[in-house]
């Protein structure tokens, strides 16, 4: 299934844990807190947990979004919707 991780996380170190997280389990950094790729039900278990574990309940965000190839296509995009720097082919083919 096609997630979205989007996450707030306070301190750096954290935030930067997180990013790490969601690039070891396969997903593309589409914008600085913004991820997006395939994962399945189990490795999407596992990487809520290990989030979970490292954030601060009290303080930090995090959102994790499934979706279905047919929602995403159905996705607006405005303006600079993703950072060209970051965002690969992989990505862009996701919303074609």
């Amino acid at each position: 299934m096609l997630i979205w991780i989007l996450y707030d996380i306070e301190k750096d170190r954290q935030r930067t844990r997180v990013a790490k997280m969601c690039k070891q389990a396969g997903l593309y950094r589409v914008q600085f807190s913004c991820f997006l790729g395939t994962l399945n039900k189990n490795e999407l278990d596992t990487l809520n947990l290990q989030i979970g574990e490292l954030i601060d309940e009290e303080k930090d965000k995090v959102y994790i979004f499934p979706m279905s190839k047919n929602e995403l296509q159905q996705c607006k995009l405005l303006g600079q919707a993703f950072d060209k720097n970051l965002v690969t082919d992989e990505i862009r083919a996701f919303f074609l």
